[in-house]
């Protein structure tokens, strides 16, 4: 069944228009109150990032579960994470984080997340759209739901953090950058960081709820890089407005993406024997899982994934599984495959052995331990696998469309690929979140790669009168 409201990663738009409104985050509210009250639980945890429309859609979903007769535990700013990391310890039926993630300001969204600290299933959020076009009622009065603050969320988070990592490991003389992209983790990445004995330079950690992600954080390192320079720190951190993306920088000043920080974490945990469980083998053309007892088990990326991360696992004797891209479906391939680690180059990283969803307070931690136990610092450990070029160019688009079912943009791919050969690759998709059509041209040669972009970019605008 097709879902109306809710897209890959929950429920996203601009602010003011529908359905990111006022009047709809209280029916959904409402909707979600029903749905999990039936489920024979009445707590539901609600965290935000800092923008400023937050408090008006919090004060909404609080309105919305009170009506349903849930009760609500309010956390205050939250990476997406932290929330999913309480929704699991705290039992609630269900956490609710408001964030538009890497968006500006200006946009907003809602995500859910299950009491197993994971995103919802399908039928659960198309029960969810069932009652938001349903008729809203009230309990009565001596069923409504109660509302109060949960005063040490962020205290129970930080700790959480910290955990992810022996107590062994001691960053005292680390130098490093933090950039917080004014979002949902300035008060707490850079106590984590700090606390596990780090010299903590911090950026981007003065939210006024109009400069998250402006300029900054994961999606634009620059500030970032020229910070780690001037101070000559050992690396660079960059998260996003919500938390769960990371970049990193190294002491050079290189930018260090998903794909890379994956292949660190991957050859980290392989080499500390941490990687087994199940592979996947071919039988007469259909997939098999075995067991195979100290075979590393698969790396999970995404169709955006760069060829280098492959090849440079196949090296280390991983197998590389490619799932659609989104943290969502990466997840459902992670546990259908058993792989304990997997994400996509833009930063979402997923250590299933640590938590449920991609979270980059925990990602760095895992790539500063390995700093510190290999004495390689992070340029030498990226160095263990190279990157194809990559072109990604963005169209803008006022209308759905389907780069699949469209002959002549199909046709300009096909001319494309003809070029490249066995020697890259094209991938066009359209953004589950944004109005977008992603282009994706891979190859060896960086200039041939960008010419194939621009030319099939061009060809796609045309197509779509853009």
């Amino acid at each position: 069944m097709t879902r109306k409201y809710f897209g890959t990663d929950g429920i996203r738009g601009k602010v003011g228009e529908p359905p990111i409104t006022a009047d709809f985050l209280l029916k959904l509210g409402w909707a979600a109150g029903q749905v999990f009250a039936n489920e024979g639980h009445d707590l539901v945890l609600v965290g935000k990032d800092t923008r400023i429309s937050g408090y008006m859609f919090e004060s909404a979903l609080e309105a919305g579960l009170t009506a349903a007769g849930v009760d609500t535990r309010l956390l205050g700013p939250m990476p997406t994470p932290g929330l999913a990391y309480l929704t699991r310890t705290l039992r609630a039926q269900a956490g609710i984080v408001i964030s538009a993630s890497h968006n500006p300001y200006y946009d907003n969204g809602v995500k859910f997340f299950s009491v197993q600290g994971t995103k919802l299933p399908d039928d659960v959020e198309q029960k969810i759209e069932y009652y938001i076009d349903s008729p809203m009622t009230t309990v009565e009065s001596s069923k409504l739901g109660k509302a109060k603050r949960l005063e040490d969320a962020a205290g129970r988070y930080i700790e959480f953090c910290k955990a992810s990592i022996p107590t062994r490991f001691d960053f005292s003389g680390m130098k490093i950058v933090v950039d917080c992209a004014h979002g949902a983790t300035y008060h707490i990445a850079p106590h984590v960081f700090s606390e596990v004995g780090a010299e903590v330079i911090v950026i981007g950690a003065e939210p006024n709820g109009l400069n998250i992600n402006d300029e900054c954080g994961a999606t634009k390192p620059d500030k970032l890089v020229a910070t780690v320079l001037a101070h000559q720190a050992d690396i660079g951190i960059a998260l996003d407005g919500d938390g769960d993306r990371l970049i990193m920088v190294d002491h050079k000043g290189d930018i260090v993406d998903g794909d890379e920080l994956i292949y660190i974490i991957a050859k980290s945990r392989l080499e500390a024997g941490q990687m087994s469980g199940l592979v996947v083998g071919t039988n007469r053309g259909t997939l098999k899982r075995r067991a195979v007892d100290r075979m590393p088990g698969p790396v999970i990326g995404t169709l955006m994934t760069n060829l280098g991360m492959e090849h440079g696992l196949n090296q280390l004797g991983i197998e590389l599984l490619r799932a659609n891209v989104g943290d969502r479906y990466v997840l459902e391939m992670m546990t259908e495959h058993k792989s304990l680690l997997g994400g996509e180059n833009s930063g979402h990283i997923i250590c299933l052995d640590k938590t449920t969803t991609g979270d980059g307070i925990i990602a760095a931690l895992q790539v500063m331990a390995e700093m510190h136990d290999s004495g390689k610092n992070l340029n030498e450990l990226k160095s263990g696998m190279q990157k194809y070029p990559q072109v990604l160019i963005n169209i803008k688009t006022n209308k759905k469309v389907n780069p699949d079912g469209d002959e002549a943009i199909q046709k300009a791919v096909r001319a494309v690929e003809e070029k490249l050969g066995k020697k890259g690759r094209v991938l066009l998709r359209a953004s589950g979140t944004e109005p977008l059509i992603r282009v994706m041209v891979e190859g060896e040669q960086a200039d041939l790669v960008n010419n194939y972009a621009q030319q099939l970019a061009e060809d796609v605008k045309k197509a779509i009168g853009a």
